[in-house]
């Protein structure tokens, strides 16, 4: 008797097209409730095509049979983040409401710590769900090192750009790919990027206090990854070596 090998990408795939209208709906109300300028409305739209693109591709090539809950709670965080995105957008023309900045990204913050422990307590942790998340994280990072760089500098976009730094700078550098181990000050200082970033952006503080806190943020950033790194060049030092020395034994045999 065949087996049935068919995969049915429909379920999968409508779960981020409800994400994607989600994220309509939020813009929509938004727009109504502080006049959302075109700016903004066009900024959150392409955030929503550009996930529901990604995000379906990706699905695509993994072929889950489910979408799972886990990643439903970071499809949650990517709308938020998108929400945020839209109001940083839309900050070039007018100042976005403090209240509203703040709640999108505190809740977006929160749900950060959230996916995770259900991918875990229901044993649906995968590789897509752990690069959705960690995606979702570094853009909003990125969004709201912009922000804070309005009425800091540019100094500010070193923290959101420094991840992709990396990833380009892996490119070059094939040995920067390579898996690092588990590393709690790692995470510690991930999860106080987006804090720092917005007690500074919510200008509630003294200027000369954000400035530090921002600073805090950048100076933690900087010594994570370049411990990060340094680990990196070491490992694939030591890994060659023996290559090294495997090969002069052939020459030599």
């Amino acid at each position: 008797m065949a087996l049935n090998n068919s995969y049915d990408a429909r379920p999968v795939q409508q779960e981020t097209a409800v994400g994607a209208g989600v994220q309509v709906l939020l813009l929509a109300l938004m727009g109504t409730a502080i006049g959302m300028g075109p700016v903004g409305w066009l900024t959150g739209l392409a955030f929503a095509i550009a996930t529901w693109a990604v995000l379906s591709r990706a699905l695509h090539r993994s072929r889950p049979r489910s979408f799972g809950p886990a990643n439903r709670v970071t499809l949650g965080r990517a709308v938020l983040v998108g929400g945020v995105t839209a109001l940083v957008a839309d900050s070039f023309q007018d100042s976005p409401p403090v209240s509203l900045f703040v709640g999108l990204t505190a809740v977006a913050l929160i749900l950060d710590g959230v996916d995770g422990k259900v991918a875990r307590r229901t044993g649906t942790s995968t590789a897509l769900g752990a690069r959705f998340d960690m995606e979702v994280d570094a853009f909003l990072i990125l969004v709201l090192s912009v922000y804070v760089s309005m009425t800091m500098g540019l100094w500010v976009l070193l923290i959101g750009g420094m991840r992709y730094v990396f990833v380009a700078a892996a490119r070059v550098w094939p040995w920067l790919t390579a898996p690092l181990p588990p590393s709690t000050a790692r995470k510690t200082v991930a999860a106080l990027q987006g804090v720092l970033l917005l007690t500074a952006g919510a200008a509630l503080l003294p200027h000369a206090v954000n400035v530090g806190v921002v600073v805090l943020a950048l100076g933690l950033l900087v010594w994570s990854f370049g411990r990060d790194v340094l680990w990196l060049w070491r490992t694939s030092r030591v890994a060659t070596v023996p290559a090294a020395h495997e090969v002069r034994e052939l020459v030599v045999g």
